[in-house]
């Protein structure tokens, strides 16, 4: 896909956010939020296939990509206001939304604190609490304290795809390591921090837009488990369990565009 440059907006609190659209103005806007160490290419190759449905609104979260690094813990309230901020910016009132891992925290945060702004969404492989805090107040210190971000990118890795395709060296993986290693730490280190403080679960049921939920059978980062809370506690909500690990869009492209597809555009 063709590396266009990105669009910027400044946030309320003077962060720079990279965005971009795909898609004719026409269709109906789908924004998409990533997980902690993407960038908005972490989609590239289900562009195609969205656009034939829907516009397309990516973009880079704080601490990620082309978007500013502020310093210091982020919080996931000012994660979704970013988006809120973008929405504005663009002109758009209202948004199916999808959000994959900290994107799926973002995308709850949006249905629970500014419904109106939300027409359908789809939380994959993402939980409503990750704790205990301890865990990431660890994980930030040892980040923070790393020579580089090698060993952190590999751990990623070994999270977001299954064992086979990381020995195999997937062709697919390989713009994931690139896009880890060229990650500063210190926007990886902010998003932990977001993760470490959300805690989703009693106000989960608040949510009234349309939901469905995708979790990854052999997910070690945010279980199936985590998924069937989710889907539980949201009024109406659907699950649907893909043989997947954490990155289900790339590992299962096809059993998941089929999930997104046939959930937002009731035509197909």
């Amino acid at each position: 896909m063709e590396s266009q440059p990105p669009s910027f907006i400044t946030t309320g609190d003077g962060v720079r956010i990279a965005y971009r659209f795909d898609g004719a103005l026409q269709k109906p806007v789908l924004l998409l939020s990533n997980s902690i160490g993407t960038n908005l290419r972490m989609w590239d190759a289900q562009v195609p296939a969205l656009t034939e449905h829907f516009r397309l609104l990516r973009y880079d979260a704080r601490g990620h990509g082309a978007s500013g690094v502020p310093t210091g813990p982020y919080s996931l309230d000012r994660l979704g206001r970013d988006v809120v901020e973008l929405l504005d910016a663009s002109g758009l009132q209202r948004v199916h939304v999808l959000g994959l891992s900290l994107g799926g925290f973002v995308a709850q945060w949006l249905g629970i604190h500014a419904p109106e702004r939300v027409d359908r969404l789809v939380l994959a492989n993402t939980a409503a609490y990750l704790g205990p805090a301890q865990q990431w107040d660890r994980a930030i210190a040892e980040l923070l304290a790393a020579p580089d971000m090698r060993a952190t990118a590999e751990m990623f890795l070994r999270n977001w795809f299954p064992a086979a395709m990381l020995e195999a060296n997937d062709k697919v993986v390989e713009p994931f390591r690139r896009t880890l290693l060229a990650t500063r730490r210190e926007g990886v280190a902010g998003s932990w921090a977001a993760v470490r403080d959300a805690d989703l679960r009693r106000t989960l049921t608040l949510i009234r837009n349309p939901t469905l939920v995708i979790a990854g059978e052999h997910d070690t980062v945010t279980s199936a488990r985590h998924g069937e809370e989710i889907a539980s506690a949201i009024p109406g909500a659907r699950l649907e369990v893909l043989p997947a690990v954490h990155l289900s869009n790339v590992e299962r492209p096809a059993e998941f565009l089929k999930a997104v597809v046939g959930f937002l555009d009731p035509h197909v």
